[in-house]
């Protein structure tokens, strides 16, 4: 099998669990998430997020449902000011620890990993975007929360390029 980058789409982000989410999805199918794999990993996630910290609200996620059948929800929560706090979960893939092959049957993962190479493309994006809105203001009241929900990678594909 050779290396093929997959699609990735933006949504717009939602406020869930105390928390304001921004959202990425990644499928190689164009037609996007299924609805049930995406309805069901939007349930799990309140379970992957942080007790708030002080730090302003804000996580991203990352929904890939795999072309083998299973899911993946990364959550990627920022805490301590500059620090990202990870939470996982995976449907129908049994090496991870799920039951079955269902992917709408999300367990919490307790594994180290944050996640695959296609899961990976808006980190860095992620981490700019901090930066330029809510870490660069000198003053906490010039940062700007709304500005950072609003700034995510829109590129086509995982390859974080256009």
């Amino acid at each position: 099998m050779s290396f093929a980058e997959k699609f990735l789409t933006v949504h717009p982000p939602i406020e869930l669990g105390g928390r304001y989410v921004k959202r990425y999805h990644v499928t190689a199918d164009p037609a996007g998430i299924a609805p049930a794999v995406e309805k069901a990993a939007y349930a799990v996630l309140p379970d992957l997020l942080p007790e708030s910290d002080g730090t302003p609200p804000a996580t991203f996620v990352i929904v890939h449902e795999s072309s083998d059948g299973s899911a993946y929800l990364n959550t990627y929560s920022w805490v301590w000011d500059n620090v990202l706090h990870f939470g996982g979960a995976a449907a129908g893939q049994p090496v991870l620890g799920c039951p079955d092959r269902d992917a709408t049957h999300f367990v919490k993962l307790n594994s180290p990993w944050i996640g695959c190479v296609w899961e990976l493309a808006p980190l860095g994006h992620e981490r700019a975007a901090w930066i330029r809105h809510m870490l660069v203001p000198e003053h906490p009241e010039d940062r700007d929360l709304g500005a950072y929900l609003a700034d995510s990678l829109t590129t086509p594909t995982t390859s974080g390029t256009s």
